[in-house]
């Protein structure tokens, strides 16, 4: 059985030279590589008590539903600006190269709920960090996030250093 990391493509010089390019694609396209991604991240978290998942579009959509469905949690989504039919909280945040904005349902996490968050990788741990954000001020209480990925050398671990991270793969690099 192939090792988890071997399912990841890594792409040299994309999207800029020099930068190695993790590819969780290939990860997707392959029924072992899948199972065996989604099962390491919900092993990371088994000693975890949490009530809800919620995961970011799209790619934490795709990890934390089959960890939400295995574990019998309720999934909330993370979205984009502008995606979600009811009522909404959003936050801004800076990206690398911009903002962005994300929003929650306002009904999505009730107070004093107990959260996992669930996505394909952390980087600088912008995004992560407004997630948090965006939960605490729902009321709930990130206990854990779990990623795919890691790009330990983006340092995003220290801007989340109050929370517990676990990653299923660790590059040192960025």
């Amino acid at each position: 059985m192939k090792k988890l990391e071997e399912y990841v493509r890594s792409i040299p010089d994309f999207p800029e030279e020099g930068i190695i390019f993790r590819d969780v694609t290939s990860v997707l396209q392959d029924a072992d590589g899948l199972q065996l991604a989604v099962d390491t991240m919900q092993e990371l978290v088994k000693d975890l008590e949490f009530d809800v998942v919620a995961g970011p579009e799209s790619r934490g959509f795709i990890f934390g539903t089959p960890i939400a469905y295995n574990l019998k949690k309720p999934f909330v989504l993370i979205r984009k600006k502008g995606k979600l039919p009811c009522e909404t909280v959003a936050i801004d945040y800076d990206l690398e190269y911009g903002k962005a904005t994300i929003e929650m349902h306002k009904d999505s996490i009730k107070p004093g709920q107990k959260v996992l968050i669930v996505d394909d990788l952390v980087a600088t741990g912008g995004t992560t960090q407004a997630m948090i954000r965006l939960i605490e001020t729902l009321g709930g209480e990130v206990v854990g996030i779990v990623v795919l990925i890691e790009l330990a050398g983006l340092k995003g671990r220290d801007k989340l250093e109050d929370y517990r991270l676990e990653s299923a793969i660790c590059y040192e690099g960025k």
